[in-house]
C-alpha cells in the first residue's frame, strides 16, 4: 500500500489527526516499544511516556518519477567521471542504515533511526489496546446518575441553540396559508366579477372591483412571513439508562515465602491492573486486600508500600472477600471481579478449603475470576486446588504463570483479552 504525505500548510487541529495516522501506521513498531518500556521500567515510571525508534527505512515516502522504457535524454551538467554506458559502482562499507553498527569507515553516508515521544496518554492508550473487563453486563441501579438526552418532540419556548429551522418555517407556512385562504378565495370570486363588469362596461362597479382587490393584495402582503408564534425548538429529556458499575478485589499473598523479588512482580502486576481500570472504567470500585495467615482490607498506599509478613492462609482473603461483597456489593447491583496473586504456597489444608470458597460461592456471583501464580518452581499445591476450576467455570476464572518480569505483560494481556462475541 502506497501512502502520498500531505505537506501542505496545516490546518486547524489537522496535526492532530496526522499524528493519529502515522502512529496508526506504526503501530507494530510502538506496541513493540511499549511492552519493551512495561518490562524494563520502575514502579514509579510506569505512566510516563516513551521514545519510539523506527528504522529510517520503514519512514521513507514514495515518491513520483519516470517508469522504466521509452526514450528519455537528460543532461548532467558537471559530469567529468562518466561517459554514456558506464556502471556505477556501489557505495562501499559504512553507508545507510542508521543503526549504528559495523566499523569505522572513511567513506559512505546514511541516515539515523526516527524517533518520536509518546505522550503518557498515549503510552496508556497503547499499552491497553484491546483490552477489557470479561462478561461485563449492565445493571439498573438505584440512584445512578448516568442518564442520556432522548429528543420528545418539539416545544414553543426554548433557547436559540436548540431552534429547529425547518419546524419552524413549516409552521411559518401553515399559519400563512391558513391566514391568506379565505382572501384567496375572495380574491378569485372578484377576478370573475371583474371579468363580468369588463365585458358590461360598468365603470362603477370595475373601480369597486378594483379597489377591493388592492384592500386584499395589502391584507396578504400584512402578514408576517415569520411570527413568533411559529418559532418550535427541540425538546429533550432525560432518560436514565442502564450503568454498568464494578469492583475489582486485588488480593496478594505478603507471606514469608514471598521475597521481594516475587512481591516486586506482583506489584507490577497488580499496577497494571490500576492503571487499566482507571483509564477505561469511571464506575469501578476497587478493595486491596493483604494477607498472610490473617486478611485484612487496606488502602492503595499500604497494599502497594507495606512491608508486613508472616505466614500462609489463602483462604483468610478469599473468606473476607465473602463479608466485603455480602456487606457493600450486591451481585444484583454490582459486576464484581477479582484477581489474585501469589507464589502458590499454602497451608496444606487450606488448599482445598480455598477452591471450595471459590466455586461454592465467589464464582457464583463474580463476573471474572484471574489467578497469577508468581514462581521459577514447578506449580504449588494452590495452582493444582485451581486447575479443578477450570473445566467447571471456563467463561469467569483463568489462571497464568509468571516466572519473571518479561511474562507479566504477556500474562495481564492473556487474561484481559478483550474477547470476540460467540
Amino acid at each position: 500500500m502506497s501512502y502520498l504525505i500531505d505537506r501542505r500548510e496545516n490546518a486547524k487541529h489537522k496535526n492532530m489527526v496526522n499524528r493519529r495516522r502515522f502512529m496508526d501506521r506504526y503501530k507494530k513498531h510502538i506496541r513493540k516499544a511499549v511492552e519493551k518500556a512495561v518490562d524494563s521500567r520502575s514502579i514509579q515510571d510506569m505512566e510516563r511516556g516513551e521514545d519510539v525508534q523506527i528504522p529510517a527505512g520503514d519512514v521513507s515516502e514514495p515518491v513520483f518519477h519516470h517508469g522504466h522504457g521509452g526514450r528519455r535524454t537528460i543532461v548532467h551538467p558537471g559530469n567529468r567521471e562518466f561517459q554514456s554506458g558506464d556502471k556505477i559502482p556501489r557505495p562501499e562499507g559504512g553507508a545507510g542504515g542508521g543503526a549504528g553498527e559495523g566499523e569505522a569507515s572513511n567513506q559512505g553516508e546514511g541516515d539515523d533511526d526516527f524517533v518520536f515521544q509518546l505522550t503518557s496518554d498515549e503510552f496508556i492508550d497503547v499499552l491497553f489496546e484491546g483490552l477489557e473487563l470479561p462478561n461485563m453486563s449492565k445493571q439498573h441501579l438505584k440512584g445512578a446518575n448516568s442518564f442520556k438526552y432522548e429528543h420528545a418532540g418539539f416545544a414553543n419556548d426554548g433557547v436559540p441553540a436548540k431552534l429547529s429551522v425547518p419546524r419552524t418555517m413549516r409552521a411559518s407556512k401553515m399559519r400563512r396559508i391558513a391566514l391568506g385562504s379565505g382572501k384567496k378565495r375572495e380574491r378569485a370570486a372578484l377576478q370573475d366579477s371583474l371579468l363580468a363588469a369588463q365585458h358590461s362596461g360598468d365603470e362603477l362597479t370595475l373601480r369597486r372591483i378594483g379597489k377591493a382587490l388592492d384592500e386584499i393584495e395589502k391584507s396578504r402582503r400584512r402578514i408576517a412571513f415569520l411570527d413568533d408564534t411559529d418559532l418550535r425548538y427541540n425538546l429533550h429529556v432525560q432518560k436514565p439508562v442502564p450503568t454498568s458499575q464494578a469492583v475489582m478485589f486485588c488480593l496478594m499473598d505478603v507471606s514469608g515465602s514471598m521475597d521481594q523479588s516475587i512481591k516486586d512482580l506482583a506489584k507490577r502486576f497488580y499496577l497494571l491492573l490500576y492503571m487499566f481500570l482507571k483509564k477505561h472504567y469511571q464506575r469501578t470500585d476497587i478493595v486491596f486486600i493483604r494477607h498472610h495467615t490473617v486478611a485484612k482490607e487496606v488502602d492503595e498506599q499500604e497494599f502497594f508500600y507495606s512491608r508486613e509478613t508472616g505466614g500462609t492462609v489463602v483462604s483468610s482473603a478469599l473468606q473476607l472477600m465473602q463479608e466485603v461483597i455480602a456487606d457493600r456489593y450486591s451481585p444484583d447491583e454490582w459486576n464484581i471481579y477479582g484477581a489474585q496473586a501469589s507464589d502458590g504456597d499454602n497451608w496444606n489444608d487450606d488448599s482445598p478449603l480455598c477452591g471450595k470458597i471459590l466455586s461454592e460461592s465467589i464464582l457464583q456471583q463474580a463476573q471474572y475470576f484471574a489467578y497469577v501464580e508468581i514462581t521459577k518452581r514447578n506449580h504449588q499445591a494452590l495452582w493444582e486446588e485451581y486447575a479443578k476450576l477450570e473445566s467447571s467455570f471456563p467463561d469467569n476464572f483463568a489462571q497464568q504463570h509468571i516466572r519473571d518480569v518479561g511474562d507479566i505483560f504477556p500474562v495481564f494481556r492473556a487474561l484481559f483479552q478483550k474477547r470476540v462475541a460467540a
